[in-house]
């Protein structure tokens, strides 16, 4: 029985890409920087995924990570990298400015509220979560927020797992499921910590034989039928 949904932020309760999208090509004009066409957001996004992964697997630092995948992006482009630091600041308000839910999951939350336990864990950095969590009202109606930044731990490390179950005392790991886009992240994270996978795979991605995920959606309504 399923007791507590441990929600993915970025690509599973909001709609990730379009917010990237939306930040960038703002600070673009507000940084004096010309266009930055959708082609140039794609570039971006496979460098920033590049980056993310290598996060995952314990080869870079967070701030490497934040940093190091702005300098590659305008390195390529012709742009001062030393322009980094000051862009990834004012991407990180920005990202939180343009709200856009997956599968109208604020009600899905909202409905949820009071059946099960509903916790955030999270790889995003304290002031996007913070701010993408108050304007999409998402935060109010979770029992916790868990945010690698605070936890000291990335997902898919175990240590960021046992200090959600540090945090929350009399929850068994098999009353957890976490549900999350990630294959990398939420599933490996997931299997890693002995809690029940669920793989939210709206592109229907073929599924890894190498990883025995529990459940698959396409829609986060489905989520219900597993309750």
């Amino acid at each position: 029985m399923v007791r507590a949904i441990l929600w993915d932020v970025d690509g599973t309760l909001l709609d990730f890409a379009a917010a990237e999208k939306a930040a960038i090509q703002r600070l673009f004009i507000e940084f004096g920087l010309g266009e930055c066409t959708d082609d140039m957001v794609a570039r971006y996004a496979a460098i920033n995924d590049g980056y993310w992964k290598r996060l995952e697997r314990g080869e870079i630092t967070k701030r490497e990570v934040l940093i190091g995948r702005f300098r590659e992006f305008f390195t390529e482009l012709g742009i001062d990298p030393d322009l980094s630091e000051a862009f990834n600041a004012r991407y990180q308000h920005a990202l939180g400015d343009t709200v856009v839910y997956r599968d109208d999951s604020l009600v899905i939350v909202k409905s949820l509220h009071g059946r099960v336990k509903q916790y955030v864990v999270s790889n995003g950095t304290i002031v996007a979560q913070t701010k993408k969590l108050q304007r999409s009202h998402l935060g109010e109606w979770m029992d916790g927020i868990f945010l690698s930044e605070e936890l000291g731990a990335e997902k898919p490390s175990p240590r960021f797992f046992e200090k959600v179950f540090a945090a929350l005392p009399g929850m068994s790991r098999s009353d957890m499921l976490i549900v999350g886009d990630s294959l990398t992240s939420d599933m490996k994270g997931g299997l890693d910590a002995g809690i029940p996978t669920c793989w939210y795979n709206p592109n229907r991605l073929p599924r890894p034989a190498d990883m025995a995920i529990d459940y698959e959606i396409q829609n986060l309504q489905q989520i219900q039928e597993l309750l």
